[in-house]
């Protein structure tokens, strides 16, 4: 892959990344913005995106000086996990066994709860819980953004590219959210995130696997071959789990009809103890459990499933050329398992 074939594939990864976390974060503050005060929303958008700014500046030349494969390694796992969380996720909505995305309904709910907060003043700001409320939502779909920027862009020494190309991002959902006034429900964000999901596991599986020794036939046109792939498997998958949802639709329409049961009397339910609220956990407990979930996602099987793969594929990759075969077999097997599992749940 030229040079610049390759940035122009970053710029449109990043981007269309960053785009779906900004669709989320400016429904968040128009929200904020439209049932509490515009003024303390704007504040806390530009607190969030100062703080998101020096995180930036930090994390991205700190792991730029690690070694190359390191990096690779570390990144493209992080990708791989990251990338299969959207495509299990985009792949149940897109078969019907989850419902879509709905920004509206998101934007109506967090109106709804916004409006029933007394609004007080903090520090000079005319409405703390507007502050904070979009201050909250663009620093947590923000960390995506950066995790997104960083990662891509210092695996492919362009950090500065990616930075410009999250930027642009999220300036056009933001003209676009504030030109409308209302939330971003025509943008087709389940598409996006099907489309983002299958980038971000093409580049987990080939930098994650050159991290760990493997030589890719054609270089970085395997590239290519990788992501055909994982569009594959995703489509294969929809199509399995549509063909199950309207095999049980079929049952249950051709099923009998049966009586209800006859409902025998309740019998009286004994007084139960009064029970004490949980205590909530601790701050660091907190911290922890965010990142746990930030970095190893809500299937720790299937991480546990990319790290065995990497470290099969490290100790193969000395003696077989072919063992860049690994890394695309792991996410054959660990896609449908993970979507079978969060389909269970």
């Amino acid at each position: 892959m030229s040079p610049t074939a390759a940035v122009i594939t970053l710029v449109v990864a990043v981007f269309l990344a960053c785009a779906v976390e900004a669709v989320e974060a400016t429904t968040i503050v128009l929200a904020a913005a439209t049932a509490r005060d515009g003024r303390s929303a704007a504040s806390g958008t530009v607190a969030a995106l100062v703080v998101l700014a020096a995180i930036v500046l930090v994390a991205g030349p700190s792991i730029e000086l690690l070694p190359i494969g390191v990096l690779r390694l570390v990144v493209g796992a992080l990708l791989l996990v990251f990338g299969l969380q959207w495509l299990r996720k985009s792949i149940a909505r897109a078969s019907g066994d989850k419902p879509l995305h709905d920004e509206e309904a998101i934007y109506l709910r967090t109106v709804a709860r916004a409006e029933g907060v007394t609004r007080r003043s903090r520090f000079g700001v005319p409405d703390a819980y507007a502050f904070v409320l979009s201050f909250k939502g663009v620093l947590l779909e923000g960390l995506e953004v950066v995790f997104i920027v960083v990662t891509f862009g210092s695996s492919a020494h362009q950090l500065g590219v990616a930075a410009v190309a999250a930027g642009a991002a999220v300036l056009v959902i933001a003209a676009l959210g504030f030109a409308v006034r209302g939330p971003l429900s025509r943008i087709p964000e389940n598409s996006l995130k099907f489309i983002v999901g299958a980038l971000l596991t093409t580049f987990g599986i080939f930098w994650s696997a050159e991290g760990a020794g493997v030589v890719w036939p054609g270089s970085d046109l395997a590239l290519i071959a990788v992501a055909a792939f994982v569009v594959a498997l995703s489509a294969a998958c929809v199509a399995v789990l549509r063909l199950r949802r309207r095999g049980r639709m079929d049952a249950a329409a051709a099923a009998p009809s049966a009586a209800p049961p006859p409902v025998a009397p309740a019998a009286a339910a004994p007084t139960a103890a009064p029970t004490s609220p949980p205590r909530p956990p601790s701050p660091l407990k907190r911290f922890g459990l965010f990142w746990y979930d930030y970095l190893v996602g809500d299937d720790w099987q299937v991480a546990l499933g990319i790290a065995a793969a990497l470290v099969i594929a490290f100790l193969l990759a000395p003696a077989w050329i072919a063992a860049w075969l690994v890394m695309p077999l792991a996410v054959l097997l660990l896609l449908p398992y993970g979507l079978a599992r969060s389909l269970r749940r």
